[in-house]
């Protein structure tokens, strides 16, 4: 779809309709994420579909998304390579579902210290601070799943 000539506006303008600031449009820019448009005359001018390419970044960070990976999306925003889509949306939620297998590993290391500092009662010493104050623990090595 062409846009008219009451389409296009100043980066203050994208930046307020599109609800970032200037810094941020110009990151964005700096990214790879939106292009940048010659100058017409003493500035540059935006055309009005900048304001859902920037709704569909925001909406994807919302989601977890990386810039880079949204930079890949923005490059198959036509939707036709679905497999590339899906692969980079598969990587996010490997990524997602290794963070929460951590989350569950902290709340649990969590709880069970937060429970044995209140069984041990105040005679003893808090074993939480025990054990911050000891060695750090072992971890095991990154694993890469295959799909």
């Amino acid at each position: 779809m062409k846009e008219g000539p009451g389409d296009w506006m100043t980066v203050g303008r994208l930046a307020k309709v599109a609800g970032v600031g200037v810094e941020t449009i110009r990151y964005y820019q700096g990214r790879g994420l939106l292009p940048i448009p010659k100058a017409a005359g003493s500035f540059r001018r935006y055309p009005a579909s900048m304001i859902q390419r920037i709704g569909f970044i925001k909406r994807a960070q919302s989601l977890g998304f990386s810039l880079d990976e949204v930079k890949s999306l923005l490059d198959l925003e036509d939707g036709r390579n679905r497999r590339a889509i899906q692969t980079v949306t598969r990587r996010r939620l490997d990524q997602i579902d290794e963070k929460l297998g951590d989350l569950e590993r902290m709340q649990g290391a969590l709880r069970d210290m937060l429970l044995q500092c209140e069984e041990m009662g105040q005679a003893s010493p808090c074993p939480i601070i025990a054990a911050l104050v000891g060695p750090p623990p072992v971890q095991s090595p990154p694993t890469s799943r295959l799909r």
